[in-house]
């Protein structure tokens, strides 16, 4: 006979479960999931899509208190995304980044200028030396796709319009030898395109 204590190790993870420690996990504060090592649970049906909907079970989650619970119990371990608290570890899909950056403020100017950005589930992040901006360049399109570190090793895709008004804000710059249009912020170089390859458009 299977006693209560096999059933609760040997049940598969579920979104309302995760919820709730995440909940009881949080309550002091931004739960720490790099301190958490728990045993890996298995996959739980979720994903999260290059545009920042979450989906369970196939099914958008409308509720986006629920999402930014989920958001702050993140982890990505190697090239795999993970929600994790104290007693689990399980995996989930990400199509591109776990974040979509919706929006920035800019205050400055010059070197001193500081980009700060707004994610879909709110959280925000100061670009800089700890937080980078990277353009990943599509090998056959030449489409380019812009990141910025929010947290950890947590990316969010910088969305159309925002990426738009980042351009707006370039300027030319030597980086590494070569003269590269990008962006500043908190005394930090971001390359977006060669100066030579801009002028060739």
């Amino acid at each position: 006979m299977t006693n209560s204590t096999d059933q609760q190790k040997t049940a598969k993870p579920t979104a309302d479960g995760i919820a709730q420690a995440a909940k009881k996990a949080g309550k002091k504060g931004p739960p720490p999931v790099h301190l958490w090592n728990p045993e890996f649970c298995g996959d739980l049906d979720m994903r999260i899509a290059r545009d920042g909907t979450w989906f369970y079970l196939g099914t958008p989650i409308g509720r986006m208190p629920l999402v930014k619970l989920f958001s702050s119990i993140i982890r990505k371990d190697g090239d795999d995304y993970f929600l994790v608290t104290p007693v689990e570890k399980v995996g989930i899909t990400v199509d591109d980044a776990p974040f979509v950056a919706v929006d920035f403020d800019v205050t400055g100017s010059g070197k001193d200028q500081e980009i700060l950005f707004t994610t879909q589930v709110d959280d925000m992040a100061t670009a800089g030396p700890d937080n980078p901006i990277r353009v990943k360049r599509d090998p056959e399109t030449g489409e380019p796709s812009p990141y910025v570190l929010i947290r950890a090793n947590l990316e969010a895709l910088i969305d159309r319009k925002s990426f738009y008004r980042l351009v707006d804000i370039g300027v030319h710059s030597d980086f590494e030898g070569e003269s590269w249009f990008g962006v500043w912020s908190k005394a930090a170089f971001f390359p977006i395109i060669l100066s030579s390859e801009l002028e060739d458009t």
